[in-house]
């Protein structure tokens, strides 16, 4: 299933903070919630990622990533409207840096139930070592020059690092690294999530325990099973040949126009 830009429902409102870190089937997560709560969910990396014409998203992103933590409250206000602005009409939120303003967003969806994916933290390690390693923001600032909001990349990726060195204390430069971040994410949202309202899920279990959890009948279809990986992989790869394309528009025009100047110049003899 392809990853795309979900355009809100007018009326819906945050019923879920998604709160489980990447590579943790969010986008799964997302597409059973959508089912579930019959609105769209918020991926915020979907959101951005695919390449939606409107930057406001992606903007918005990273004004709240790069300002926190709020310290002052007309500040503190300003992000909070901001956030309203761009998840109304969307049912649950997923994926950084909504996950790293779980209390925040607590703040202004107080009745929403927060759910965090989980899975085996070795081999999540592993993953998201990867996906960070095989990051390459200044090499998209050229290839997405082109594409709205994915030619800020390599500031969304600054405004991510800051809120997650404030979060958990560092990145993910190691496996041992990234399973600190772990154990710091689960204790981050021990500490600022009330005990009736944190549910840990494994979307693995499929319909079953999201079902129990939301106090929903199981619905008559099967579970989406997307992969995380896989799934950005072909959408960010489809986005970067249109780049690439328009530069080679670019550059083929600017080869035009030198060929045809110099043409004039020598008095459009051959």
């Amino acid at each position: 299933m392809a990853l795309t830009f979900l355009h809100p429902e007018p009326g819906a409102r945050i019923k879920v903070i998604g709160a489980g870190l990447p590579r943790t089937g969010t986008t799964s997560f997302c597409a059973a919630l959508s089912v579930l709560l019959k609105a769209p969910a918020y991926h915020a990396g979907v959101q951005y990622g695919a390449g939606s014409p409107s930057e406001t998203h992606i903007l918005t992103m990273m004004e709240a990533a790069r300002g926190f933590p709020y310290s002052d409250p007309e500040h503190k206000r300003h992000v909070y409207r901001k956030l309203e602005n761009i998840l109304d009409g969307y049912a649950a939120t997923a994926d950084s840096p909504l996950i790293q303003l779980v209390p925040e967003l607590m703040e202004i969806y107080p009745d929403a139930k927060v759910i965090c994916t989980v899975r085996d933290r070795h081999t999540w390690a592993k993953s998201v070592l990867l996906m960070a390693q095989a990051s390459q923001p200044r090499l998209a600032k050229f290839i997405f020059f082109w594409i709205p909001s994915l030619r800020y990349l390599p500031e969304f990726a600054e405004a991510l690092t800051h809120i997650w060195s404030i979060r958990y204390g560092q990145g993910i430069t190691s496996e041992e690294g990234a399973l600190k971040i772990w154990g710091r994410h689960l204790e981050y949202l021990e500490d600022v999530v009330p005990k009736e309202k944190l549910f840990y899920y494994t979307v693995k279990d499929g319909w079953g325990p999201l079902c129990e959890i939301l106090e929903l009948p199981i619905p008559d279809e099967p579970f989406p099973r997307l992969n995380d990986a896989k799934d950005f992989q072909v959408m960010f790869q489809k986005l970067a040949l249109q780049g690439l394309l328009r530069w080679v528009m670019v550059f083929s025009g600017i080869i035009v126009a030198i060929v045809f100047a110099y043409w004039i110049s020598s008095g459009g003899q051959r």
